[in-house]
């Protein structure tokens, strides 16, 4: 056999391995070869590149393990939920590829924030990977297709449940002269589609959004959100998304807005991602604009649960986001308060292999301390274990 016969013979094996690997989801091959490759490419680009290969069904599906199944099954919000491990807002901005990432092994997938208007969103470059750190800074901005093209691609959902549990997130244009009438069309618009729908006061990217976080703005906008609501026929739950960068005023009025009969919402999303920035952060990009997110957040989040399930006295389910990135850290923020979990940033550091790595250690955590479901761990770090606020400080 000639040399070039072999290096040929090589190279398609080599290509062989690596497509298959890549295809089957080997969690080691992923996050110790395919994303380190992955990070060499422009973080924005990559991102782009992930929502296509996602939306044409080119990635590996997720992996469950059959005694985990009943484990990790649960019902929140009315909903069941085939586990509690969900994809944040901002992967699927525009609902490209949500039934792709739910094929990954994802319980739910939450799409948006999605704009009334298209909107570009913030100049580039705009989004920036803390390797060092295991953290993404981003200010995108709210860049949207706009409701018309994403309610285009959510209509397939009408009749067909089988693409799962999906939520829609919706948020306001930059230029708005009325941001509350901006929320009322994204429910009115895109609700019919959703298992369930947020309303995101909380990006740091849009400038005045955080200030809608105040007790009369939300007040008034929750009073119109859950009027527009109303006439829609299949009346999804209405959730809040809130930021984790929020003083503890803050939160006694929020949580006093979200109990409250006329303006009570079904659920929490916490937390968006934080303005602030820890000393231990080591990345050159440390001090770019915009909301951090991945491990440095995840303590802050999960304190941010843990203080809002004290508040709701357990009567609000929460979704807690930010930093997950382990089954330990899905875990965490269940025993902190939190029913439903979501991840992002962890994607883009270990790939969708991470999401059957955390199902299978959650399962496992929840085995070893004696929980039958979900529904048993959560808050149950307020009952069980009085060092656990301690730890979040």
């Amino acid at each position: 056999m000639s040399a070039k016969a072999k290096i040929v013979i090589a190279l398609g094996s080599a290509a062989t391995a690596v497509a298959y690997l890549g295809y089957t989801g080997n969690e080691s091959f992923y996050k110790q070869v395919l994303m380190r490759c992955v990070r060499r490419v422009d973080a924005e680009k990559a991102h782009v590149m992930a929502v296509k290969l996602a939306s044409m069904g080119l990635v590996p599906k997720g992996k469950d393990i059959a005694a985990d199944k009943s484990l990790l099954q649960t019902d929140v919000f009315g909903l069941r939920f085939p586990n509690p491990v969900g994809l944040a807002a901002g992967f699927d901005k525009d609902a490209e590829c949500f039934s792709g990432m739910l094929q990954t092994g994802f319980g739910f997938v939450e799409v948006g924030s999605v704009t009334p208007q298209p909107q570009d969103g913030n100049a580039k470059p705009r989004v920036f990977r803390l390797s060092e750190d295991r953290a993404i800074i981003n200010r995108y901005g709210f860049n949207s297709d706009g409701i018309e093209a994403v309610k285009k691609r959510l209509q397939v959902r009408v009749g067909d449940k089988k693409t799962g549990i999906v939520g829609v997130n919706v948020g306001r244009n930059k230029s708005t002269s009325d941001p509350v009438e901006d929320f009322v069309t994204g429910i009115r618009e895109l609700g019919e589609f959703a298992d369930y729908v947020v309303i995101n006061v909380s990006s740091p990217n849009t400038p005045g959004l955080r200030k809608m976080q105040g007790k009369e703005q939300l007040q008034n906008l929750i009073l119109k959100v859950l009027e527009a609501r109303s006439l829609l026929k299949n009346d999804p739950p209405l959730l809040l998304k809130i930021a984790p960068d929020l003083t503890e005023d803050d939160k006694i009025d929020i949580a006093d807005v979200v109990m409250n009969d006329k303006t009570k919402v079904d659920g929490l999303i916490i937390s968006n991602t934080t303005v602030s920035r820890p000393k231990s952060l080591e990345s050159q990009c440390k001090n770019e604009i915009g909301g951090l997110s991945g491990q440095p957040l995840k303590d802050m989040a999960t304190k941010a649960v843990s203080d809002m399930y004290k508040l709701t006295k357990g009567r609000i389910p929460i979704i807690g986001a930010g930093g997950v990135s382990t089954g330990q850290d899905a875990y965490d923020k269940i025993l902190a308060g939190a029913s439903l979990v979501q991840l992002y940033s962890a994607l883009a550091y270990e790939g969708p292999p991470v999401v059957s790595k955390i199902k299978r250690e959650l399962a496992n955590h929840l085995r070893q301390d004696g929980f039958k479901t979900i529904a048993e761990a959560v808050g149950s770090a307020h009952r069980k274990d009085q060092n656990f606020e301690n730890r979040m400080q």
